[in-house]
């Protein structure tokens, strides 16, 4: 994959354009950066066969869909070996309410961002699912108030 120093200022205003609105057309991005309509296409299809455009998605409404609580989840595993990360990352991969898993440093091992219907929801999923994943040895739960900031912007400079 390339660098962010192989990409000239064209290409970081294609990326904040399509970043700002990934239905944007074609022709209307080509406008947006003063550039022909084939010099467009070709350079977004560059930026997305080098890896800097992963996809594109709908970003949904959580409170319409019934999953209005958002929930983060420290988890400590009681062995840190790579048989129980691996038995970790594979339970956390196929269930639906864990949007985000990562592993981090510090006091505890993993990092989870959940979302579920309310508070009743969220311990019939620790219960059901977080209390049974592999390794896991402590949790501690953070509700979520209010969404201060919620973006998957990148700073483009």
């Amino acid at each position: 994959m390339s660098s962010h120093t192989d990409l000239d200022r064209i290409d970081l205003r294609i990326l904040q354009a399509l970043q700002h609105d990934g239905r944007l057309s074609n022709l209307k991005l080509a406008e947006t950066i003063a550039l022909s309509p084939t010099a467009a296409l070709s350079r977004t299809q560059r930026l997305q066969r080098d890896g800097y455009i992963l996809g594109y998605e709908a970003r949904l409404n959580p409170l319409k869909l019934g999953r209005g609580m958002l929930v983060f989840v420290e988890v400590l595993l009681d062995r840190t070996t790579p048989n129980v990360f691996e038995a970790f990352r594979a339970r956390v991969q196929v269930q639906e309410e864990i949007l985000e898993c990562h592993l981090v440093a510090g006091g505890f091992d993993y990092l989870l961002k959940t979302r579920c219907a309310d508070m009743a929801a969220y311990r019939d999923f620790a219960s059901r699912v977080l209390w049974q994943l592999p390794g896991v040895r402590e949790t501690r739960t953070y509700a979520v108030i209010e969404e201060v900031k919620d973006t998957r912007h990148l700073p483009l400079r």
